[in-house]
């Protein structure tokens, strides 16, 4: 299987919270007033039955419910678990891992909105999670998710870019940081009355003139149109792709190379009348054979070395290549 290339946060992206102390109780990573009544046991059941075929996202939702968030003391005691070479480590990974799911649906809700699948976005933000996780580092006094905000982001980011469009948008960093700032900073440029022109956004984000007029460039374009669409008339109606250009050699570049081809077999007929009977075997039993003799076995045939085979070879090529120039102006257009 594909490895995935490891993501790293993208420079100019906030994480969720500012400050780690926000992050101390459940109740802001808390994804809906509705998600957090507690119904009966017998309301779950039946709303489990109906909803886990229908939407997946609200199953998932419910599922990870049942993992708790940790406090700070938990956190940092799994942390060093998870560092060290003893069989627990898997399992402290595990336990930091379900006890931030939640934390990533929050943060992968608030891309909803765009013309993605929320689970293939959750899903993207959870691998963020475990690679923060592997890198955390638990003494420097901070809150998994404080650090973990970031990798989360850079991942769903990440998906977005690269499913946009089917052509990419956004394959370097500045390229990134224009995709995700070009907008806001031009409305919020044009509410203080200025022009956002390409040089005033390029100054405003630190970046080249020629980059933003670039990703403004391919911003702008049409979504894809699949080849398969038809236009015109019923009677003349076409589909795109008969329109494209096939990309195959017209009749009189064929008709030209299958002369030239020919011409080289004339005057390969003549330079074999020029060798002695050595080097007509070695050009047609080496050279130009589609399963040529071995070295071995021309050396033991001609009772000489390998390395003289070669040698004879290669002369052979060369004065090949001498006769030929020599014959036809277009030899280095022919691939005999």
């Amino acid at each position: 299987m594909e490895e995935r290339q490891e993501v790293r946060p993208l420079r100019g992206v906030r994480p969720l919270r500012e400050s780690e102390e926000d992050l101390e109780g459940p109740s802001e990573l808390e994804l809906s007033d509705e998600e957090a009544t507690e119904p009966t046991e017998e309301a779950k059941e039946t709303e489990e039955r109906s909803v886990s075929v229908y939407d997946p996202l609200h199953r998932y939702l419910m599922e990870i419910r049942k993992y708790p968030f940790l406090t700070r003391e938990e956190e940092v005691r799994l942390a060093i678990l998870s560092k060290s070479t003893n069989e627990d480590a898997l399992q402290a990974i595990t336990d930091l891992v379900l006890s931030h799911l939640r934390f990533v649906a929050s943060i992968a809700m608030e891309y909803r909105h765009l013309p993605f699948d929320t689970m293939d976005l959750i899903q993207e933000g959870n691998i963020g999670l475990m690679q923060a996780i592997k890198k955390f580092d638990p003494y420097r006094n901070i809150r998994v998710a404080t650090y973990a905000a970031w990798w989360i982001r850079a991942y769903i980011l990440k998906y977005l870019l690269q499913n946009w469009r089917l052509v990419k948008i956004g394959t370097t960093e500045v390229q990134r940081k224009l995709f995700f700032n070009l907008s806001k900073e031009r409305e919020k440029l044009e509410k203080l009355g200025y022009v956002a022109g390409p040089k005033l956004l390029a100054d405003r984000l630190n970046v080249k003139e020629d980059e933003v007029i670039d990703v403004e460039r391919r911003m702008k374009w049409g979504q894809e149109v699949s080849l398969d669409a038809t236009y015109g008339e019923k009677e003349s109606e076409r589909s795109l792709m008969e329109t494209l250009p096939s990309g195959e050699e017209g009749v009189e570049q064929k008709a030209a190379k299958e002369q030239l081809a020919r011409l080289f077999q004339t005057k390969l007929k003549e330079f074999s009348q020029t060798l002695d009977l050595r080097d007509k075997k070695i050009l047609s039993d080496r050279i130009l054979s589609e399963q040529p003799m071995t070295l071995d076995a021309l050396g033991v045939l001609y009772k000489i070395s390998k390395e003289r085979v070669r040698q004879l070879e290669e002369n052979l090529v060369k004065k090949l290549k001498r006769f030929m120039k020599q014959e036809l102006k277009d030899f280095e257009d022919i691939t005999p």
